[in-house]
C-alpha cells in the first residue's frame, strides 16, 4: 500500500513539475547566455559578433524598457515596469497550475510554460543585474534593485537598403528588418504566444466540444434516453420519461 502511495504521488508531481521544469530550463539557458555575454562581450556595435553572415549577429546592448529593444522615458518607469513584470509573472505562473488542473492540452501547457520561462528571465535581469552587475543600473535610479537593465544580444538584419524616393513620406530613407535586439526570454515568450495564436482551435476547445469530450471519456451519451434498475434488475426507462408516455397517452 505505501510502495502504491509513494507512486501515486509521483505521478501526480511530476503531472505538475514537469510543464514548470520546461520554465526552469529555459530560464537557465536564458541567464547563462546573459551572463557570457555580459563578461565576454564588448557592449555596443564594436562588440557584435557575426554568427550567420551578416543575417545573424551578436550584438550585446542593454535594454532599459520592455523588450525588443523597446523603451520610454520616466523617472519611475522601470520601477513600475518591473513590480508589473514580478506580478505578471506570478500570475501566469498560477494560471499554469489552473490549467494543468483543468487538464488542458498539452501543447498550450508547452506555451504558458514558455511565456512563464520569459516572463522570470526579464524579471531576473530588471530585479538584480542593478546590484550585481557593474554598470548595469539605469541612470538616476534612486535604487539599483529593481533597476536593472536587460542583457539583449540577438540580432537578426535579415533585409537592409534604402526605400525607393517615389515612395510618399518615407522615400529615400535607410530601411532595416529587423532592427530589433533581444534575447532568449524575449524569444520564449514570443514563440509561446505566436503558438497559441496559430494552434487555438486545437488548444482551446469550444466548451460543448470539451462537454462531449467530458462524455466520452466517461461513457456516457447525452442523447440516449436515461435509464434505471429496477426491483428485479431489469433496465427500464426512468421515471421522468414513464411520466412523459403516460402524458402522451393521456393529455387530459
Amino acid at each position: 500500500m505505501l510502495e502504491l502511495n509513494h507512486s501515486l504521488y509521483r505521478k501526480f508531481k511530476m503531472k505538475y513539475f514537469r510543464y514548470y521544469l520546461i520554465a526552469i530550463i529555459v530560464i537557465i539557458i536564458d541567464q547563462v547566455t546573459k551572463l557570457l555575454v555580459f563578461n565576454n562581450m564588448e557592449l555596443g556595435y564594436g562588440g557584435q559578433i557575426s554568427v550567420v553572415g551578416d543575417w545573424f549577429k551578436l550584438y550585446y546592448v542593454l535594454n532599459p524598457g520592455i523588450a525588443f529593444g523597446i523603451n520610454f522615458e520616466s523617472e519611475y518607469s522601470k520601477f513600475f515596469l518591473t513590480v508589473f513584470r514580478l506580478i505578471a509573472s506570478f500570475g501566469i505562473g498560477y494560471y499554469l497550475l489552473v490549467k494543468i488542473k483543468d487538464k488542458a492540452h498539452t501543447g498550450l501547457l508547452i506555451c504558458i510554460s514558455l511565456i512563464l520561462a520569459g516572463a522570470v528571465g526579464n524579471v531576473v535581469d530588471s530585479v538584480f543585474y542593478g546590484v550585481f552587475l557593474e554598470g548595469n543600473v539605469i541612470d538616476n535610479a534612486f535604487t539599483p534593485w529593481f533597476h536593472g537593465q536587460v542583457i539583449d544580444m540577438l540580432y537578426f538584419p535579415l533585409i537592409e537598403g534604402t526605400i525607393p524616393t517615389w515612395m510618399p513620406l518615407w522615400g529615400g530613407e535607410h530601411f532595416l528588418f529587423f532592427s530589433a535586439i533581444f534575447n532568449i526570454a524575449d524569444s520564449s515568450i514570443f514563440l509561446g504566444v505566436v503558438t497559441i495564436l496559430i494552434f487555438q482551435k486545437n488548444f482551446l476547445p469550444k466548451e460543448d466540444e470539451k462537454q462531449e469530450e467530458e462524455y466520452k471519456l466517461e461513457g456516457f451519451n447525452p442523447e440516449s434516453p436515461s435509464e434505471e434498475v429496477n426491483d428485479s434488475g431489469n433496465i427500464t426507462p426512468n421515471s421522468v420519461s414513464r411520466e412523459e408516455g403516460d402524458l402522451k397517452n393521456n393529455p387530459e
